[in-house]
């Protein structure tokens, strides 16, 4: 690692670009994730993550919000690198709603159209000082047989362009009005073609699957313990610590204990901290907050932030805006290592293998 005595502020560094003097620090350029000798001054530049790892530029159902005004949301909070996804479980194209809740009784099925609505979009706007990662989301994984074809179909229609997997749901109470049950552990068992083909191709997946219920709070942590104990070695990423609307009363030692005890077994499993959920029940809850900012410097090289924004056409800046900032209010609190690791990005360019680094955080004075 380089001398940190050596490194040089970033904030000075933009000052001397004619910022000094600023209301706010500029947002940081793409280059600036590259060796070189700035760092980062937590005191004086946002305490924002510069990754969204969890972002649909799709809604359920309805008009999204188009793609270049979602990359100037970027742009304008300093977010250089995202993770995109659609949404894999699609409400019907006659439906009039653009959220899953507002439509109980509807199906909500897989589809493949947002991928390639996300594939053409990126295409042709070509993002610049903006990092795009994009998700397949269409994968079923209660019907797996259905899976390698699709992904052959995308690769055809767009090679290389995917990078990453998921959002799928192993089980997602929230959609059970809409016909979604949870995965059946024999379903799970035959996953193994695709995850072969995710472990050959660097892919990771992301999956979203509920602890439980405030009645039962860990009643499907079985699925996920199956999940991890059939594939171990690929890289899994946890959608929000397994927490929901539906878990908001399970305490917080439990909860980090059974998060401590899947990382410690499963050296491939990432967590994702998306998802305002999480700060409303557990992070900005006083009795719980500790314990949370500990778990997260302890595992701070398995964790990745993200907003869960969802891109419909109700939604505009100062929504994606608020959500960065309240899923970013833990990042704060962490200290510098775990800093970089999460909201400056190092674990998702070491995920992701990309050609990237997070600066160092400059020494406090």
């Amino acid at each position: 690692m380089r001398s940190l005595s050596r490194l040089v502020p970033l904030a000075a560094v933009l000052g001397s670009a004619g910022l000094t003097g600023c209301a706010s620090p500029r947002p940081l350029e793409i280059g600036v994730f590259r060796p070189g000798p700035v760092c980062y001054d937590r005191s004086k530049q946002p305490q924002t993550a510069v990754v969204d790892a969890h972002l649909h530029t799709r809604p359920f159902g309805g008009t999204p919000v188009p793609f270049d005004e979602i990359l100037s949301y970027l742009d304008r909070t300093g977010v250089r690198f995202a993770n995109i996804y659609g949404i894999g479980q699609t409400l019907p194209a006659d439906s009039p709603c653009t959220y899953y809740l507002d439509c109980p009784g509807t199906p909500v099925v897989s589809s493949l159209k947002n991928d390639f609505a996300n594939a053409a979009d990126l295409v042709a706007v070509q993002p610049q000082g903006v990092h795009i990662t994009l998700a397949m989301t269409f994968p079923d994984l209660a019907r797996p047989e259905t899976i390698l074809p699709a992904m052959e179909l995308l690769d055809r229609e767009y090679p290389g362009v995917f990078r990453w997997a998921g959002e799928v749901n192993l089980v997602k109470q929230a959609l059970f009005p809409n016909g979604h049950e949870p995965v059946a552990p024999d379903a799970i068992a035959r996953w193994a073609p695709f995850m072969q083909r995710l472990r050959e191709r660097g892919i990771p997946i992301a999956i979203h699957s509920d602890l439980g219920n405030n009645d039962e709070p860990l009643f499907y942590l079985p699925l996920m313990e199956r999940v991890l104990e059939l594939y171990p070695d690929n890289d899994i990423v946890w959608m929000h610590m397994g927490l929901s609307r539906e878990l908001t009363n399970l305490e917080a030692g439990r909860h980090l204990g059974v998060m401590r005890s899947m990382l410690d077994r499963y050296p491939r499993l990432f967590l994702d901290i998306s998802w305002r959920v999480l700060d409303d029940n557990y992070f900005s809850v006083a009795a719980h907050q500790p314990a949370y900012v500990a778990f997260l410097n302890e595992y701070s090289e398995r964790i990745l932030p993200g907003t869960d924004f969802l891109a419909s056409s109700d939604k505009d800046f100062s929504v994606y805006k608020t959500e960065l900032e309240v899923t970013s209010r833990i990042l704060a609190m962490l200290n510098d290592r775990s800093f970089r690791n999460i909201a400056l990005g190092e674990n998702y360019f070491r995920l992701l293998g990309l050609e990237y680094r997070a600066p160092e955080v400059c020494p406090a004075e």
